[in-house]
Order: C-alpha cells, then sequence, then structure tokens
C-alpha cells in the first residue's frame, strides 16, 4: 500500500526537523564537550544543515522545519491553515527525537544544545523576534516571489540562518525556530526560558512575512 501525499510531507518535515537539531544542538553539545568547533562552526554547521535539507526535501514538504515559518506562511496564504497542526507536530516530533538521541548518546552536555538567554528575557525576546524577521523575509522573497532567483532559496536561506547564528547566537543561541528549543528543552528539563522562544519567532515571522506581502505589490493567492 502506497503511503498519502500527506504523510510523505509530514514524514520530509520531520525528517528535515531532526537533522537541523541534530545537526545543530548535536555541533553544541560537541563544542561543549571538545571545544574543537568554536561559535563559527556552530554557526556554519547552522547554516549548512539547512541548505542541504532544503535541497533535499524541500521540494516535497515545502521544508518549512520551523513552525513560526508555518504559521507565517498560513498567514499570508502560502500555506493552508488545515495542513498546519499536522506540520507543528511533525517538526516537534522530530526535534524530540533529535534531541533524545543526542542525550542518549553524549548526555546532558550545554544542556542538550537547548537555547538559553545570555542576558535578560526581554532583551532575549526582541533579538529572537529581529533575527527571526530577517530569516522570514528572505524566505519570503525566495520562496513565495516569481522575480526572485528561486534555485539558490536553499543558499539564500541557509546562509541567513549562518549569519544570524553568527552575530545572534551569542545573545540568544539564534533559535528563530520554536521546535528547534522546544525538542532540546524538553529533553533536557530546561524550559524556564521557553516562552522567549515560542513567542518572539512566532512575532517575528509574522511581521517579515506581512512586510514583505506588503512591499511586494502583488496579490496574495488563497492555497486551499
Amino acid at each position: 500500500m502506497t503511503s498519502s501525499p500527506l504523510a510523505r510531507v509530514l514524514v520530509a518535515e520531520a525528517i528535515g526537523t531532526f537533522a537541523l537539531v541534530f545537526a545543530g544542538a548535536g555541533a553544541v553539545m560537541v563544542d561543549a564537550k571538545t571545544h574543537e568547533l568554536g561559535h563559527v562552526g556552530v554557526a556554519i554547521t547552522f547554516g549548512l544543515v539547512i541548505m542541504a535539507m532544503i535541497y533535499a526535501v524541500g521540494h516535497i514538504s515545502g521544508a518549512h522545519f520551523n513552525g513560526a515559518v508555518t504559521l507565517a506562511f498560513a498567514l499570508t496564504r502560502h500555506f493552508p491553515w488545515p495542513r498546519a497542526a499536522g506540520s507543528w507536530a511533525a517538526q516537534l516530533t522530530g526535534a524530540v527525537a533529535a534531541a533524545a538521541l543526542l542525550r542518549a548518546s553524549l548526555g546532558n552536555i550545554a544542556h542538550v544544545g537547548a537555547t538559553l538567554p545570555s542576558g535578560s528575557e526581554r532583551q532575549s525576546f526582541l533579538w529572537e523576534l529581529v533575527l527571526t524577521a530577517i530569516l522570514m523575509f528572505v524566505i519570503m522573497a525566495v520562496a513565495t516571489d516569481t522575480r526572485a532567483v528561486g534555485e539558490a532559496a536553499a543558499i539564500a536561506i541557509g546562509g541567513t540562518v549562518g549569519l544570524d547564528a553568527m552575530f545572534g547566537g551569542p545573545v540568544t543561541g539564534a533559535s528563530m525556530n520554536p521546535a528547534r528549543s522546544l525538542g532540546p528543552g524538553i529533553v533536557a528539563g530546561d524550559l524556564h526560558s521557553i516562552w522567549v522562544y515560542l513567542l518572539a519567532p512566532i512575532v517575528g515571522a509574522a511581521l517579515a512575512a506581512i512586510t514583505y506581502a506588503f512591499i511586494r505589490a502583488e496579490p496574495l493567492q488563497a492555497r486551499s
């Protein structure tokens, strides 16, 4: 029996999010254990895994790997609302599975790569909002606007993730992604600042998507 199209989409989202957390949070843990990667190495890892997974499953699921991106696409009618809950569940499943495997293999190092504020929660909220807005603005441009160079979408998005992680990581961990923070947070048992990493990416992504929809000066088409 063949699987349904929706099942394939959700599995692809789970796999992509698993790879993101396993490589990204894993890089944080490996650096904490060996000091071989450094901050730049961790940032590059996040950018590269996003780029690789967009190329791998972008044509199957759309390669969100991020609940804030899914919500922003739905808000601007580039993604059907009825499928949003399934995508969020798939993303969280992939993130938790990756974090659990990381903890089982490396131990509870660096809170399993969880994102934690280096300063105040208000500071981290502002930075996460802006970092996510920058990322979502680029995603909207390369993924929804026919005038953009679509073939380079994975490079542009992966590069933006790496850029945000490069300068924002020391302040907030540069999550920009509720699932990326929830997975390690749940497995590590450390959720004390999780509201920052849930709310800020959602607000930042929504603001960026609405802003790009305005400046593109093209009517949005609802998707069923």
